[in-house]
């Protein structure tokens, strides 16, 4: 799959992504409309179903809300790819199917707009450029299960209780 690079620096926060007066709605479609609003305002009027963030280090630092990922993911973000993540950011991403990898090389090597092809099962990036392969962290299997449910709660809701074990 192929899709355009918005990039994002380090510590980008929660607030960044979605401004917290935008949180009193869980309404996906409203919070992507919100979604990077003041730190890059093209974002909700530009970003396209399978466009990529990479970011830097801990990316989604801030607060415990699941209205960034949330917020991103309903904008049509296929996956983040950063250096590192906040803990709790990575986990609320998890749980709402935002998929997310670490990839400690692929940052100084892409701008804003590059392509990109995200290879979900054998873990990497590949920019068409230069033909040059980037390896992500691979996720365990009932990780990406979750990702291939739409996030926790279906996953939960199709009885794969078993598959957390």
């Amino acid at each position: 799959m192929m899709g355009r690079v918005w990039k994002f620096g380090n510590n980008i926060n929660t607030d960044e992504i979605i401004p917290g007066r935008f949180n009193i709605t869980t309404d996906p479609k409203v919070l992507a409309q919100h979604c990077f609003c003041e730190v890059r305002p093209d974002f909700p009027s530009n970003v396209k179903v399978e466009d990529l963030i990479i970011a830097g280090e801990n990316f989604g630092s801030g607060s415990s809300r699941e209205h960034a990922p949330l917020a991103i993911k309903a904008s049509g973000i296929k996956a983040i790819i950063a250096y590192s993540f906040a803990r709790i950011f990575y986990r609320n991403a998890i749980n709402v199917g935002l998929p997310v990898f670490i990839s400690e090389e692929i940052y100084a090597h892409v701008r804003d707009g590059d392509p990109l092809e995200i290879d979900f099962k054998k873990f990497y990036l590949k920019d068409p450029k230069i033909e040059r392969i980037f390896p992500l962290q691979p996720l365990p299997l009932f990780i990406l299960k979750i990702f291939r449910a739409g996030g926790i709660v279906p996953f939960l809701k199709k009885g794969n209780l078993e598959d957390l074990y």
